[in-house]
C-alpha cells in the first residue's frame, strides 16, 4: 500500500502544470502573462499625456480612487460615485474624467502588478516543494528496496511526504484561485473606464 501511495505522489508531483508562455517560466496561470496594462487598450477618451495622477494632492480624489479600486464595492455603487464626481460643464467634466481615469489606472495597474509578482513567488515555492517531495519519494523507495529497511525512517519519510503533498495540493488550489485576480482587476478597470467616459458625455 505504501508503494502505491508513493507512486501516486510521484505522479502528482512530477506532472505539474506547464507555463502558458515559455518566456515566463514562473507564470503558472492559463492566461498569458501581461506584466503591464496599456491605458490605450482601456481608454477611448481624450488623451492622457498631460495627466500626472501620481502628483495629485487632492484628498477627495484619492479617497474616491481608493473606493473605486476596491472590488468589494459593487459596480453600481462605483458608477454612481463617478457620476457624482463628474459635475460641471463639458470642459470641466473632461478634465475631471482624464484625471480620474489616470488615477484609477495607476492604482489598479500597480495593484495588478503586485498580484502577478505574488503569483510568481507562489509558483516558485511550489516548484521548490515539488523538488523536495520527489527527493523524499525517491529516498523512500530506496529504503524500501533494502533487504532490511529501517521502519522508523520509512515511517518518518512517509509522514513527511504525505504532509508536504497535502500542502502542495492546497497551494495548487490557491494558485488556481489567485490566477483569476489579475483578470478581475483588468475587468474592473475596463468597467470604470467606460463609466468615466459615459459621465464625460
Amino acid at each position: 500500500m505504501r508503494r502505491v501511495a508513493c507512486a501516486l505522489v510521484v505522479f502528482a508531483v512530477l506532472v505539474p502544470a506547464r507555463a502558458a508562455d515559455p518566456r515566463h517560466p514562473d507564470w503558472p496561470c492559463a492566461q498569458a502573462k501581461v506584466p503591464e496594462l496599456s491605458p490605450a487598450a482601456l481608454w477611448a477618451g481624450p488623451p492622457l499625456d498631460a495627466v500626472a495622477s501620481s502628483q495629485t494632492r487632492d484628498p477627495a480624489l484619492k479617497e474616491l480612487v481608493s473606493r473605486l479600486a476596491a472590488r468589494r464595492v459593487p459596480v453600481e455603487d462605483a458608477q454612481k460615485m463617478i457620476a457624482d464626481f463628474m459635475t460641471g460643464n463639458a470642459s470641466e467634466r473632461e478634465a475631471k474624467g482624464r484625471l480620474l481615469f489616470a488615477a484609477v489606472f495607476e492604482r489598479l495597474n500597480a495593484e495588478r502588478g503586485e498580484v502577478i509578482a505574488g503569483i510568481e513567488r507562489l509558483a516558485r515555492r511550489q516548484k521548490d516543494m515539488a523538488d523536495k517531495i520527489r527527493e523524499n519519494v525517491f529516498e523512500l523507495h530506496k529504503i524500501q528496496d533494502m533487504p532490511s529497511p529501517e521502519q522508523a525512517r520509512l515511517d518518518e519519510l512517509s509522514r513527511q511526504v504525505e504532509w508536504s503533498t497535502r500542502i502542495f495540493e492546497d497551494r495548487r488550489k490557491t494558485v488556481r484561485f489567485v490566477c483569476e485576480v489579475p483578470v478581475l482587476i483588468e475587468q474592473r478597470l475596463g468597467t470604470l473606464a467606460r463609466a468615466i467616459q459615459q459621465a464625460m458625455e
